[in-house]
């Protein structure tokens, strides 16, 4: 009975082996893609979005957004970094989610996104 359990534990994480991979490696470098190396995943009625986009604007912090409302590209990107809430911030490859100043401004630094 032990072996059959053994067996089983053991397929289940051989099939799994793909998604615990994809979130404990680092995420996609979405930066990439665009001129700003911070990426905002938002939407147009969320209010830390919107705090999130003043902090970024007010410390002249340039950044592509994506409205994930309303982006085929945005919702792709914000399900590869296991986003389940907005605002997600992209900063290189470091994932600030949520409305988190001293998190998104400290991985600005440790990035040199501005100088």
């Amino acid at each position: 009975m032990k072996k059959i359990a053994f067996i089983a534990v053991f397929a289940a994480i051989i099939l799994s082996w793909g998604k615990i991979h994809t979130f404990i490696t680092a995420p996609p470098d979405f930066a990439e893609l665009h001129d700003e190396n911070v990426i905002l995943y938002a939407t147009s009625w969320c209010a830390n979005c919107a705090k999130t986009r003043k902090l970024l604007k007010a410390q002249n912090i340039p950044y592509f957004e994506y409205d994930v409302d309303n982006s085929s590209e945005g919702q792709r990107q914000f399900k590869q970094l296991h986003g389940n809430g907005v605002p997600v911030i992209l900063i290189k490859n470091t994932v600030v989610r949520g409305y988190n100043p001293n998190a998104i401004l400290a991985a600005v630094e440790n990035h040199k996104v501005i100088d």
